[in-house]
């Protein structure tokens, strides 16, 4: 069963296949009004779980539009409506949906629930996201960087911050597309150590520097995220602003990356907070060509999920 569950779990070759097409068809799209779809449809006849047990802008839009553009038709389904593990268990949903669906995405919290739902489906299965990794994301970010600067391979990528689930699937794509990466970050908010291990036994080089400055040397591109959860307390929000208020990224911080470095942010962004107005509308931000290319991204993996 060809699923997509990390970036580090699917082969260099393929993923490099997934960019590629990613850009044929956001360039065949090229002109097109939004709500036209594509010439090519390859996912007529096809139907696809989308399942949401946390909440999305993005992931739910792309992921639909999508869909719907390459011929086929969505489930969406939120958390309340499966109660997944809770009543019915996990191998019994995703036996039922793969009787239904030919693809099932899930955008969830545990990991585990992923990991489950895939070994139990007979249809392929994408993760939208869990708490440790978001490689729909990474895929995009892939692409936004090739599409303005040529290949990513061999350029230095530096993540400021939280070490969170979007910085493993960085971890995981240096592995795999050959970029150097630096982190720089409170101790207390370190990516794990295995994703660091893995990218350097890969032969790319990972960095750890808590000089937000020194880190950002030579940078080719510079990434950041929130720097808390809608789920997080009023607590827990104001010690992390007070461990990461340093590692702000703003115009001083980015005058110590290359001239032409890139800034990239998932979104959405707590703007002022985790980094100022002046670089996301700035010369160096690409955040919404980054925010756009989820779409292409995600259809190339579906396709690829698909084997259309």
């Amino acid at each position: 069963m060809t699923h997509f569950l990390d970036i580090n779990k699917t082969a260099p070759s393929d993923l490099r296949q997934m960019i590629d097409t990613a850009r044929a068809m956001k360039d065949a799209r090229a002109g097109r009004p939004k709500g036209m779809a594509d010439d090519a449809q390859p996912l007529a006849g096809h139907m696809v779980a989308l399942i949401f047990e946390k909440p999305s802008t993005r992931t739910r839009v792309s992921f639909d539009v999508g869909v719907r553009q390459m011929g086929g038709q969505t489930m969406v389904l939120s958390g309340t409506d499966l109660q997944l593990g809770h009543g019915e268990t996990i191998a019994d949903t995703a036996k039922v949906l793969s009787r239904y669906v030919d693809l099932i995405m899930i955008r969830t919290f545990e990991e585990d629930v992923l990991l489950e739902l895939a070994d139990h489906a007979t249809v392929p299965v994408i993760n939208g996201l869990t708490n440790r990794s978001h490689p729909c994301q990474i895929m995009a970010d892939v692409m936004t960087y090739e599409e303005h600067r040529g290949p990513i391979k061999g350029k230095k990528v530096v993540w400021t911050g939280d070490g969170n689930n979007v910085c493993a699937s960085f971890l995981h794509a240096a592995g795999q597309f050959g970029f150097d990466m630096t982190f720089t970050g409170p101790e207390t908010l370190d990516p794990e150590r295995v994703f660091i291990e893995e990218a350097r036994a890969k032969g790319v080089n990972v960095e750890i520097i808590r000089d937000p400055a020194r880190a950002v040397e030579g940078a080719d591109l510079v990434v950041t995220d929130t720097w808390v959860s809608m789920h997080d307390s009023q607590s827990t929000k104001e010690r992390r602003h007070n461990q990461l208020r340093g590692y702000q990224v703003n115009e001083e911080l980015m005058r110590h990356a290359q001239d032409d470095a890139l800034f990239m942010h998932c979104l959405p962004a707590h703007r002022e907070e985790e980094a100022t107005s002046a670089v996301m509308d700035g010369p160096h931000s690409v955040i919404f060509d980054e925010a756009e290319n989820r779409l292409h991204a995600q259809k190339a993996v579906l396709r690829w999920c698909l084997g259309v």
